[in-house]
């Protein structure tokens, strides 16, 4: 029989496999965290993607309510966050307030068992959120040059307090979620300039053409509509909107005399007037897009072609029509016949709605012209009357929100109308014909 002694001893050393285990455990699970959430921000560029998927790999990893990525906004000096788990508002707030104005001062990690009990928590977000913060672990986010530009928080953990081992955890987080942050704001910044210098080089371009003038940028905001009533995804949507912008970048090969042309263009200067189409799609080879942005060429270049060939300036049909390019053409053609010329105003209503009704399958893909009838009116007059925003009336629009063009079509359509269906038809046509511009 084994003495008291040996008891003892074996029963040490099961303590001691025991506690080797819990930390092999925890490490296993420390490990397992990190391997995931560094495939999870592998390639992830976009800043708002990026921040969700950190939140919610933090919030599951420290079994937390919640989880918020603050950003320090130098210029004004604040701590914001765009997107928080559990909170659906943007967050501001002044950069040396709060726990979070701490950390960001001190460079602290701080572990709060008792929020309210902490002289340092602001609990002002808790009164415009209706939430009660309990436990907080708080610590700092650092750039290359080991300066803080951000702040973890994490809130209340479900069961118990934050640990060390939770801080250690959260510490090799922030290091991974650091680097892909700010490469993340790096490319969003990149992007910034990229599409402030195609917006500038648009404008530019629609200031000189004064018969059409700010044609590019209506054209991109129905493409926009059009592109979000049918949920393409972001990456697709810039790709619409830079191609949108630079449709008519070709028209800088037409003649002066020839564009701004007052009277019927002879046959000759027609062929002349399309060639901006093919010299659109050349001008835009030359530009050096990134990958995401390879086939704004191609989008911009097509919106004249049509379903059955007979568009130009490569004649394509049906499926060999990027579906960019087939939104681009009911864009651009919607905003042709609806925009004030030179010696004409906007084509009548009812015409243009039979135009792209009996042009629906042959011009334009239907799916398109589908989703296009389904822009609220609101919107549709924000477009129409883009440049004009301060002369149009707020209450109007309240009105029109929760109608579409195609409801309105058929208001139009209608010998009898209710009171509520006559004042929207109203509202609208008043500002479609620009009697809202006399009404003073």
């Amino acid at each position: 029989m084994k003495n008291s002694s040996d008891v003892t001893e074996l029963q040490s050393q099961v303590e001691k496999l025991q506690q080797e285990t819990r930390k092999l455990l925890l490490e296993k699970r420390r490990l397992n965290a990190l391997l995931i959430i560094t495939r999870s921000l592998s390639g992830e560029l976009d800043l708002e993607n990026l921040l969700f998927k950190i939140m919610g790999q933090v919030q599951k990893a420290l079994h937390a309510e919640r989880c918020t990525v603050f950003l320090l906004d130098e210029l004004k000096n604040e701590l914001w966050s765009k997107v928080a788990i559990g909170i659906e508002d943007e967050i501001r707030f002044p950069a040396d307030k709060g726990i979070a104005g701490y950390v960001l001062k001190s460079g602290e990690v701080v572990n709060i068992h008792d929020a309210y009990k902490d002289s340092r928590f602001n609990p002002e977000i808790d009164k415009k959120t209706g939430y009660r913060t309990r436990t907080i672990l708080t610590l700092p986010l650092l750039n290359k040059q080991n300066e803080v530009f951000g702040v973890f928080q994490v809130l209340n953990k479900k069961e118990g307090i934050f640990t060390p081992a939770d801080e250690k955890l959260l510490s090799a987080i922030a290091m991974i979620a650091s680097s892909a942050i700010q490469n993340a704001q790096s490319y969003d910044e990149q992007k910034k300039s990229f599409f402030s210098f195609i917006e500038t080089l648009s404008t530019t371009l629609d200031t000189r053409d004064y018969i059409t003038a700010g044609h590019a940028r209506r054209v991109t905001l129905y493409a926009q509509e059009i592109g979000r009533l049918m949920k393409l995804d972001p990456a697709r949507m810039d790709v619409l909107r830079y191609a949108a912008l630079l449709h008519d970048i070709g028209k800088i090969g037409v003649p002066e005399m020839i564009l701004f042309k007052d009277r019927k263009l002879t046959n000759e200067e027609y062929e002349i007037v399309k060639r901006h189409a093919k010299i659109t799609k050349n001008i835009l080879k030359k530009i050096n897009f990134n990958k995401r942005l390879k086939d704004v060429p191609e989008i911009a270049g097509s919106h004249h072609e049509r379903l059955d060939g007979t568009g130009y300036p490569e004649q394509l049909k049906g499926e060999q029509i990027l579906l960019e390019g087939k939104i681009l053409a009911l864009a651009d053609t919607f905003d042709a016949i609806t925009s004030r010329r030179q010696f004409l105003d906007r084509m009548d209503l009812e015409k243009v709605i039979q135009i792209i009704d009996s042009e629906t399958g042959t011009s334009f893909e239907p799916y398109v012209v589908y989703n296009f009838k389904y822009i609220t009116l609101d919107r549709l007059i924000q477009i129409l009357e883009h440049g004009h925003a301060s002369e149009i009336n707020p209450e109007d629009l309240k009105k029109l929100i929760d109608y579409t063009l195609r409801e309105l079509v058929e208001i139009r359509g209608k010998s009898g109308k209710s009171d509520d269906e006559l004042e929207i038809e109203n509202i609208f046509m008043r500002y479609y014909l620009r009697q809202y511009r006399t009404d003073r």
